[in-house]
């Protein structure tokens, strides 16, 4: 018999290293070799591989992979049909957390999200913006960025979408921010054919469990203290919650 293993999408990028993080924290050891796209896990029922956050989705999806590891924002703009399993909104890791931001130059008479009637956005979330611009009954040229999107105003574009977590970057670049189209945070994913897999599920009931402590457990320490028998309700009072 076969041995029965989990795919499992692992994000490269920025999202890479603080993902390889977490499952250690979760108790899983994740080496990623030079030049490799296959990191090592310390479970032979696990078989990883570095996948685009973008991508994920849609591999997930189709069921080419199990399980995998992607944003909130880009499961939206794949309209992806997948299981979310476990949101990592409960980590304050800064890499864990964004939000999708509509931008304009300083200089801009562009004010309010209603301004953009008839102008030119750039972004990577052509999808996700389209639907943000019909909520507020506003048409507008949305075009797809290859990247460095914060160059194209005033320019290439009148505004754009972009992800942004202090702000920072932006006010380098002499841009402000109009509205926030979406907040965002990565989510364990599963594709509908592992999910309905007995096997597959246990599995991914099981990582999903591991990453939730390891989550809920980030920003806390352990205190351990000798405390005489009658001053224990005292201490315990004395602790904060």
């Amino acid at each position: 018999m076969s041995k029965r293993v989990l795919r499992l999408a692992i994000p490269n990028g920025n999202l890479q290293q603080a993902t390889i993080d977490l499952f250690s924290k979760a108790g899983y050891n994740m080496t990623v070799q030079p030049r490799s796209y296959y990191p090592a896990i310390d479970d032979p029922e696990i078989e990883c591989m570095l996948v685009r956050p973008q991508e994920q989705p849609r591999y997930v999806q189709d069921g080419l992979i199990d399980l995998g590891f992607s944003g909130l924002d880009l499961i939206r703009e794949a309209g992806a049909d997948v299981i979310e399993v476990l949101d990592v909104a409960g980590s304050k890791v800064s890499a864990f957390y964004t939000r999708q931001v509509l931008v304009v130059p300083e200089a801009s008479p562009i004010q309010d999200v209603k301004d953009l009637e008839g102008k030119r956005i750039a972004t990577e979330l052509v999808n996700v913006t389209r639907a943000f611009l019909k909520e507020h009954g506003v048409q507008a040229l949305v075009e797809y960025s290859y990247g460095a999107t914060e160059v194209k105003p005033p320019l290439l574009a009148d505004a754009i979408v972009d992800a942004s977590v202090t702000g920072t970057s932006l006010k380098a670049n002499n841009l402000r921010i109009v509205a926030t189209v979406m907040e965002s945070t990565p989510r364990l994913i599963a594709s509908k054919q592992a999910w309905e897999d007995p096997w597959k599920r246990q599995k991914i009931d099981d990582i999903a469990l591991m990453l939730g402590g390891a989550i809920a457990a980030l920003g806390k320490v352990w205190l351990s203290m000798n405390v005489r028998r009658k001053d224990v309700e005292a201490v315990v009072a004395a602790c904060p919650r």
